[in-house]
């Protein structure tokens, strides 16, 4: 039976779970997922634990913060003020916002402070500075 390697298509069935139990995503209820192994789809912790598993094989990883979204970076928390803010954007704390920049490229931030004249955004990936575990099944190696 063939076992993966770097280059391989594989579909996978998954689900995500935080150090306290709470699932963050799963694949389960829907189509798997289906990547190539190397393409950089998939976080790289992710990738490595499925090398060497054969179809219909299953097994449970940890993966640490480093090899799943990154650390939390201070460069990606920024502070503006309310007033440059669209009229119409109440800002709530836990908030997810798409902000745009002047070059026109957009991306995902939360709010994570307020004052009464600023807002506090943090452009880091919700799960950066998590460790991750997989509940991983392999479904087919492509």
């Amino acid at each position: 039976m063939a076992q993966v390697k770097e280059g391989d298509t594989v579909l996978v069935h998954y689900t995500g779970i935080l150090d306290d139990g709470t699932v963050f995503d799963s694949s389960r209820n829907r189509e798997p997922l289906r990547f190539t192994i190397g393409s950089g789809q998939i976080i790289s912790g992710f990738e490595e634990a499925l090398i060497g598993m054969s179809a219909g094989e299953s097994k449970k990883v940890k993966i640490l913060a480093e090899n799943a979204y990154g650390l939390p970076r201070q460069d990606m928390i920024a502070v503006i003020e309310k007033k440059e803010l669209p009229s119409h954007v109440v800002p709530q704390i836990g908030q997810r916002m798409e902000i745009t920049q002047p070059d026109g490229q957009a991306f995902a931030v939360t709010v994570v402070a307020m004052t009464e004249t600023t807002i506090t955004l943090d452009a880091n990936h919700p799960l950066a500075g998590k460790d991750l575990n997989f509940d991983i099944t392999l479904v087919e190696v492509a």
